[in-house]
């Protein structure tokens, strides 16, 4: 049998980056949760982190701390079946997502959801399934509709973008238009290095790629004010702009502004039981949020 406390200081200290944030979430000492993982390195017969800061796990130290977060989520749907009260230490549900679906629609999931404790890592949605694949989560919310090995994946709907920039920004840089050599010359908003929303844009709407001058702001709000204040064009969820399209303090550019994002919810078949009351609150916030999927929307 596994020893468990030896698997939680395991996890906490993944989890946390360090041996002292992990006893402080576990309310030990840090000489406590160290000798509890190196009991169970010898136990195991391997090294299960590299400490190093921040403390990192080699593969058998993720296989164990995957194998722990497992068994506490089935655990507490277990729990939950047998009408038990709700643990004090709820189980961890990591779980990845792009950071325009945590600005609009996802917290209204998770809000839904009780006797479960949150972890969110925020990847671009042509990423977040990689870290389902190296079973770094155990859901994630992605732009692929194929399901990485020993996964579901269900269609979610759209979550749509437009093209949006300050009426200013408009006239000064667009007034003859959306072209490829304005946008060269437009400085564009971007996310991050992943972002590549404004270049798929750009080239639909000129029909060719451009070189886009970028600044990059990596927040979902923070992109919005930043088109606001004329700082550049962007691609922004539709769900978070409505209201700035409305009064006039953003305008739409282009010849069609609007780009669809497809949204998938991949889980890990491994704890699919325990995911059942998470997965539905998932689909019943973003089917009130989003947009039907093509598939989901044809006869």
């Amino acid at each position: 049998m596994l020893d468990y406390p030896a698997l939680a200081a395991l996890a906490a200290v993944v989890r946390c980056g360090s041996f002292d944030d992990a006893a402080a979430r576990l309310g030990v000492t840090p000489s406590a949760v160290s000798q509890r993982i190196r009991n169970l390195e010898e136990r195991i017969g391997t090294v299960l982190v590299i400490r190093t800061h921040p403390v990192t796990a080699t593969d058998a130290g993720r296989r164990l701390v995957r194998h722990f977060e497992d068994v506490a989520l089935l655990e507490a749907e277990l729990a939950a079946d047998l009408d038990e009260t709700v643990p004090t230490n709820p189980a961890t549900v990591r779980i990845a997502l792009n950071a325009d679906s945590l600005a609009t629609w996802f917290l209204a999931a998770l809000a839904d959801v009780k006797g479960l404790s949150f972890e969110l890592v925020v990847d671009d949605q042509d990423h977040a399934a990689e870290w389902l694949a190296r079973g770094d989560v155990m859901a994630a919310v992605a732009a692929s509709a194929r399901p990485v090995r020993g996964c579901s994946a269900e269609a979610l709907g759209v979550l749509r973008y437009v093209a949006t920039a300050s009426p200013g920004f408009r006239a000064r840089w667009f007034g003859d238009g959306v072209t490829a050599e304005a946008l060269a010359r437009a400085p564009a908003l971007r996310f991050n290095e992943k972002d590549a929303l404004q270049h798929v844009w750009a080239m639909r709407e000129v029909g060719r790629r451009v070189a886009l001058s970028t600044h990059r702001i990596p927040s979902s709000h923070g992109f919005v004010e930043a088109a606001r204040r004329g700082l550049g064009w962007g691609m922004n969820p539709e769900l978070l702009v409505r209201d700035d399209i409305a009064s006039g303090r953003l305008v739409a550019i282009g010849q069609t502004p609007a780009l669809d994002v497809p949204l998938y919810w991949h889980t890990s078949n491994r704890v699919a039981k325990g995911l059942i009351a998470l997965t539905r609150a998932v689909r019943n916030a973003a089917g009130a949020a989003l947009a039907a999927t093509p598939e989901a929307s044809s006869p």
